[in-house]
């Protein structure tokens, strides 16, 4: 039988480690905003859709949806120090960018399937400018397949955590924006897989273009 919420184990992982480093550093160091919250649903499958300019976006995105998300992460990430026990505590799993990873795409099903909300990068890598510029169908197909609704989050300010050559985050403001739910599509067509991705797309970048 499928839960409607996450193991206990990884609630209490997920709000030690939220309230313990990533929520003071969010609105301590990074002074950080968050708009939309009302718009998460607390319990149930949920695909949430993001861009993505920073290794620091997976567990913001958990902090603000404030609740644990799996997140389909590149493999470099789990090789990033500290980074990469912070996204396993949240539910990340690997997948190998540029290829068709079976595996992280029968464990993103398993844990909506499961009542969880799973994270999906919509370019499926970094954009130098925190907008979506050529959006991937992943995270409309895996809606579609798990019948779950689709949450669109913009993280505004991320691509400047990291200077070029440097380890140590900058004091930089970030501003996190919480769409409204996008219904679950109807299939798996490849032109309503389309359009829903465009949606997506559109969406985030008028929250990114609200800037601060």
């Amino acid at each position: 039988m499928s839960r409607t919420r996450e193991p206990l184990i990884s609630l209490a992982l997920y709000h030690a480690f939220k309230w313990s480093i990533v929520s003071p550093m969010l609105h301590g160091y990074f002074r950080g905003r968050i708009y939309g919250v009302e718009n998460v649903p607390p319990t149930g499958p949920l695909v949430v859709v993001s861009n993505h300019a920073s290794y620091f976006d997976p567990p913001i995105v958990s902090n603000c949806v404030r609740r644990p998300v799996a997140y389909m992460a590149k493999q470099e990430l789990f090789e990033v120090p500290v980074l990469a026990q912070a996204i396993k505590l949240y539910g990340a799993y690997p997948v190998s960018r540029g290829s068709a990873d079976r595996n992280a795409i029968r464990s993103a099903l398993e844990y909506l399937e499961n009542g969880w909300a799973v994270g999906v990068f919509l370019e499926g890598t970094r954009t130098p400018d925190g907008r979506i510029h050529d959006p991937k169908r992943g995270a409309a197909l895996l809606a579609a397949k798990a019948k779950a609704p689709i949450l669109p989050v913009c993280l505004w300010g991320s691509e400047k955590i990291l200077q070029k050559g440097s380890s140590l985050p900058r004091a930089v403001p970030l501003t996190v924006r919480i769409g409204n739910l996008i219904d679950t599509p109807t299939s798996t067509n490849k032109e309503e897989l389309e359009v829903i991705t465009q949606k997506c797309t559109t969406v985030i970048n008028q929250m990114h273009d609200l800037g601060r």
